[in-house]
């Protein structure tokens, strides 16, 4: 409440020019967004950054590998949120694809791609009746889209007999364990 006092200050010039940015039409376009009706962009902003596990005192009256409070790193990815968040409020579209458009020093901003399974235009569409289908409802909380697969998608399960034996032969003795 007290930076929106400071209106000459870097951050309070910067942001509306942040928030009145015009949509990124291009890299829409090369993840699918076309324009017509039925499709929709959503612009949406995530904290970046760290966090710090809300203990009073650093004191988390637990095992070690919890002991950890600072530095702490989320383990999914930024786009991946930001697909989440946008699609919870908007129940009836289905999320396409996302991506990014701009940071400042506390957030990063993202465009999601938003379709309307139950326009006609797109279900008379056949490259995008597949997204209409029963099963693809809310792909980004199931970590099915892009942003949300990470590095699962070009991994064997298991991998090879040598990594696997490898795997269980080392011993790990992690700093939080």
């Amino acid at each position: 409440m007290g930076l929106w006092r400071k209106k000459q200050s870097d951050v309070i010039r910067f942001l509306p020019r942040v928030r009145g940015w015009r949509l990124a039409v291009p890299p829409a376009r090369r993840l699918g967004y076309k324009a017509k009706q039925g499709y929709v962009i959503y612009r949406i902003r995530v904290r970046h950054g760290g966090y710090k596990r809300p203990f009073p005192k650093g004191a988390t009256f637990s095992k070690p590998v919890y002991h950890g409070v600072n530095q702490l790193k989320f383990a999914g990815s930024l786009p991946s949120v930001a697909e989440e968040r946008t699609g919870c409020p908007c129940g009836a579209l289905r999320v396409l694809n996302s991506y990014w458009v701009g940071e400042d020093s506390t957030y990063q901003f993202f465009e999601v791609i938003l379709i309307d399974p139950f326009h006609k235009a797109i279900g008379r569409n056949p490259d995008r009746q597949w997204i209409t289908k029963p099963v693809r409802k809310h792909g980004e909380m199931r970590k099915s889209r892009r942003p949300g697969k990470g590095y699962k998608f070009h991994h064997a399960i298991g991998g090879p007999r040598c990594a696997a034996w490898r795997r269980h032969s080392t011993l790990q003795l992690h700093r939080y364990r």
